[in-house]
Formats: C-alpha cells, structure tokens, sequence
C-alpha cells in the first residue's frame, strides 16, 4: 500500500517493465476499464533531466537508461500535488533533441492516477506512493524489436543508434535495475501487452477496488 491513507484520495497505479514490454498498452487497458475521464496519466519519460546547456554530443553520450537520468524530485513533487488534489504542468520531452520542450500539458488530479515508467520501482520513494505496483514482462527479442520500430519511427533515430544505444547501455541497465525491481511488484502481467487474459483480470480487479467510490464524472 502506498503512504497515504485517506479513502478521498487518488487510487495510485505504477505500471513498470523493460523497454517495449506493453507498459502503455497496459495503462490504457486500465484507463480504458475505469473511463478515461476518471484516470489521469503521468509518463516516467516526461520527466529526463534538462540538459539543454550541454552540447549535442554530449548530450548523445548521456546514460538515459541509468536511475539518475530522470529528474525524480520533480515527479514526486507533481505526483504528491496530484495526490493531493491539485492540477499540474507535466514537462514534455523532445526525444530528438534531447531537451525539454517549452510546452507543458496541464493534468488534473483524478480518482485514479497511473504512472508508466521503466524504473518507477528503483526509487523507494516513488514506490511508497504507489497502491498498486504492476510490471509488464515480455521476452527481450520482442522488447528490442518493439523499441526499434517506435524509436526509428517516432523519434527519428537511426538504426545503427538505437542497436548501439541498446548494447551500450539499455540491456546493462535492464539487467543492472530495471529486472531486479520485479521483486516490488504486486501484480506482474508476462507476455506484456499481448497477454490479453492477464490484463483482463487485472482491469476486472481494478474496476473491483475502485467502482464504489468513484462518481459519475464531470
């Protein structure tokens, strides 16, 4: 359980796993399961440190995949004010350039709050506020196929550097952390976001823990 107690309070779901394991795919499943307009979504991806003043090679050489790339004060913080009943400003990162983009997107508080990321469950913090702890698990052929396509597609990398990028330091820090924080997990779906039964159950078991105190919305 997480470290808040008031029944008013946010229901709070960590979704974890590797790169290309189906955390989004899971996510939805469950936003989808409770309605949309009752689940506010925060992106563990949103929140990469700003190095904006460094140059682009060096920015290129940065561990992405490390726990110390992500700003996590600041998802805390954001985390606690949804929480709490507050709205935020999310960041938005620009995955091309390296950098924060000016832009923020405003998320308002909700009856349940999911948060994705690849190492949400690293940092004890962030797993004290979680009242559920899901990971996505998928075999690491798949993951890296999955992770091919959508950075060469959507964030318009190359080949050669996404295969270098994921040698270098993805399947290190996969290993190193991202496995080891199955262990926290309540709940773990194998298969990823292709295991149709798992995620059924988990957004029959959802909707059980959340119906009677969530109104209609607005």
């Amino acid at each position: 359980m997480g470290e808040h107690v008031s029944p008013t309070q946010p229901l709070v779901i960590g979704v974890a796993g590797g790169t290309g394991a189906g955390k989004t795919t899971v996510a939805r499943a469950i936003a989808d399961a409770v309605g949309p307009a009752r689940v506010a979504m925060l992106p563990e991806d949103a929140y990469y440190r700003e190095y904006g003043q460094v140059s682009e090679a060096e920015r290129a050489a940065i561990n992405w995949d490390h726990p110390d790339a992500i700003e996590v004060e600041l998802l805390l913080a954001h985390l606690r004010r949804l929480i709490g009943g507050e709205a935020i400003q999310r960041p938005v990162y620009n995955f091309a350039t390296y950098a924060r983009s000016p832009e923020t997107i405003p998320v308002a508080s909700r009856p349940v709050l999911i948060v994705e990321g690849i190492l949400l469950f690293v940092e004890p913090r962030l797993r004290a506020l979680f009242d559920v702890k899901v990971f996505v698990d998928a075999d690491a052929d798949l993951r890296f196929i999955r992770r091919l396509l959508r950075d060469v597609n959507e964030r318009g990398r190359s080949v050669e550097s996404v295969v270098s990028q994921y040698l270098a330091t993805v399947r290190p820090m996969h290993i190193a952390f991202v496995e080891p924080s199955k262990r926290y997990a309540d709940i773990i779906v194998p298969e990823g976001g292709e295991n149709h039964v798992a995620i059924e159950l988990l957004r029959s078991a959802i909707l059980h823990s959340v119906h009677r105190g969530l109104a209609p919305p607005v």
